[in-house]
């Protein structure tokens, strides 16, 4: 069973089948961290705009038809990049909020009626690389 699509202003990436949803005021970073992160292995989901609909129980990411493969990258211009039809959602970044604690407590969102991990913004050269990990072997608590 899904649900009608919301389409956000924000990015999505994947990697290892685990899919990062990236939100924040437009100029915030959402294409710079997201091809941060494609460098790192992730492949690109959507820029930009994404697509959430809920599917038995899981809220896949996709692009709409119109942008899929593109994302911006600014001083360069529209680049193509190979990128997965959907993903599924297992984590947000808020690039709103700076995160202001060495080791901050598990933050939560909802998305589309179900929890998700969440992380601030954390404005250091390894955030892509801290996310990466975090995607590979979870958080210790």
């Amino acid at each position: 069973m899904s649900t009608q699509p919301l389409i956000l202003h924000a990015n999505a990436v994947v990697f290892q089948g685990q899919g990062v949803l990236i939100k924040g005021d437009s100029g915030r970073g959402k294409s710079g961290l997201s091809l941060q992160l494609m460098a790192l292995g992730a492949q690109l989901v959507a820029d930009d705009r994404t697509v959430l609909e809920t599917r038995n129980g899981t809220v896949v990411m996709s692009a709409p038809k119109s942008i899929h493969g593109l994302i911006e990258a600014r001083g360069i211009g529209i680049l193509s990049a190979d990128a997965v039809d959907q993903a599924i959602l297992s984590a947000v970044v808020d690039l709103d909020q700076e995160e202001t604690e060495r080791l901050p407590p598990v933050r939560e969102i909802s998305v589309s009626g179900h929890r998700f991990p969440l992380f601030f913004h954390v404005p250091t050269p390894y955030f892509p690389a801290s996310l990466i990990q975090y995607l590979k072997g979870g958080r210790r608590e």
